[in-house]
């Protein structure tokens, strides 16, 4: 049975590279028949919050990642983890270490000093004939896992390919700390082992973690997971996602009126491909996802590329849908969507050309209230012989038996032959008066969803303006 897991750390938002990974963990166990397990790593006492856990589970509730099991919390386990590091001492994989932070910081600085990689260099670990320290009084020791002094860890990444250490380069890492808490590469440890983890998909941050996990899982004569390290997610400069410059959290996308369907879109194609295909649902994914077309490079996140795909989502969605996101947009623009056309009409009409939900907000506002135009289009569009030529349109407007669409358009062509004007002379002002924007879609079917009497209200104001 194939289990995956998602393990963040509650120490602020859910980050995009975050939901990517659990996009990818997800993925495999839907495409496999499997499960997938949400698993919150708060070991980090000091900056674990529960405002933070929320985040996290908002987060995935949001782009729609259901989970199987979970979610599992590492602070609810550590009288499981004490007993293994018991278990671990009792057999002579891991020992006792009194050292305090200035030994091992002025050990360190001699290190450096000598141009030595800085490591601890295992004085208290315990081997045939040698003489450890005397206990210090009063110093609560820390347990350090006993890592072999040779060979090497290797394993096939299910992403990079083949993988070596030497273990000579890794030291004797801590795995419980002076008052007794577990440490992070232990605690992963044995959730995976206790939770049937079969495939560890995460960030390539981890490449290093691997070898002293797998040393650990050894020593407990336990099952080891395959491991599927995923490329980092690169801004347009190439740099590294930060807070500072980018869109980092999943809260942000929302707030930018991203659809999630559309992030889990754009994300899947960062590192993953399936020939040109760049818009797709999720249940495409699952259905052409694998771990060996993922390329284990860095890749860029284009944001005018990501705009194209929400859009496309967009296009796509229902209109009720998008309703309901948009009416909390509007009402944000100081516009209240029940005073005018049904908000889902609005939409369908208008929504091929908006990037987001947010845009998409701005692009229906003058079905309800009338934008007071920009210099620019009174300018170019409504002068003298427009503002006289649009009065007499009113005019016919007024006298139609029959408000829609079709009604409208029949009056176009009649009445700019008695002008000798071309429609462009009508169709530009007329929009210009009634919406406050030269920028609509087609001006029949926008008059016909603003209504009757808000039209000839806006157009009296317009001449008489």
């Amino acid at each position: 049975m194939i289990r995956t897991r998602f393990a963040p750390s509650p120490t602020g938002f859910l980050h995009i590279g975050g939901v990517r990974t659990a996009l990818f963990s997800w993925a495999y166990a839907r495409k496999h028949g499997g499960t997938f397990v949400l698993r919150i790593e708060d070991t980090d006492l000091e900056r674990s919050t529960p405002e933070s856990v929320q985040a996290i589970l908002d987060g995935m509730h949001w782009v729609g990642l259901d989970y199987d099991e979970g979610p599992f919390y590492q602070t609810h386990r550590f009288d499981r983890y004490k007993a293994v590091v018991k278990d671990l001492l009792a057999s002579g994989h891991a020992y006792l270490c009194y050292c305090s932070k200035e030994e091992l910081d002025e050990m360190r600085a001699g290190q450096e000093a000598r141009g030595e990689k800085p490591r601890y260099d295992r004085r208290w670990r315990p081997e045939p004939g040698k003489t450890l320290p005397p206990v210090p009084e009063g110093v609560e020791p820390v347990v350090r896992f006993r890592t072999p002094l040779d060979g090497t860890v290797a394993w096939d990444d299910l992403v990079k390919g083949r993988i070596e250490f030497a273990n000579e380069e890794l030291d004797d890492l801590i795995i419980a700390r002076p008052d007794g808490s577990p440490t992070y590469n232990f605690c992963v440890v044995i959730d995976d082992w206790d939770m049937n983890i079969t495939q560890v998909i995460r960030g390539d941050d981890h490449v290093n973690n691997t070898p002293r996990q797998i040393n650990i899982l050894k020593a407990l004569n336990a099952p080891l997971p395959q491991y599927a390290h995923l490329p980092m997610i690169l801004n347009a400069d190439g740099h590294k996602m930060s807070k500072r410059r980018d869109a980092v959290s999943v809260v942000q996308y929302d707030e930018q009126g991203i659809l999630p369907e559309a992030l889990l879109n754009y994300l899947a194609r960062l590192g993953w491909g399936h020939g040109d295909d760049e818009f797709f649902t999720m249940e495409q994914f699952v259905e052409w996802f694998s771990l060996e077309a993922v390329n284990p490079g860095p890749s860029r996140f284009d944001r005018e590329k990501f705009l194209w795909v929400n859009q496309q989502h967009m296009k796509v969605a229902d209109n009720g849908r998008l309703a309901a996101l948009v009416e909390p947009r509007l009402n944000k623009l100081g516009v209240k969507a029940e005073n005018g056309p049904a908000l889902a009409d609005v939409i369908a009409l208008v929504k091929e050309r908006a990037h987001d939900l947010n845009e998409l907000a701005a692009q229906c506002d003058y079905f309800y209230v009338r934008r007071t135009p920009v210099d620019a289009d009174l300018a170019k569009h409504f002068d003298a012989d427009a503002r006289a030529r649009i009065g007499r349109f009113g005019e016919r407007l007024a006298a139609l038996p029959e408000w829609n669409a079709e009604a409208i358009h029949e009056l176009f062509k009649p009445f700019c032959a008695d002008e000798g004007i071309k429609m462009g002379l009508l169709g530009m002002p007329l929009r210009v008066a009634v919406c406050g924007t030269a920028q609509t879609p087609s001006v029949d079917a926008v008059l016909a969803l603003i209504g009757r009497d808000a039209v000839l209200a806006r157009l009296r104001a317009s001449v008489q303006g």
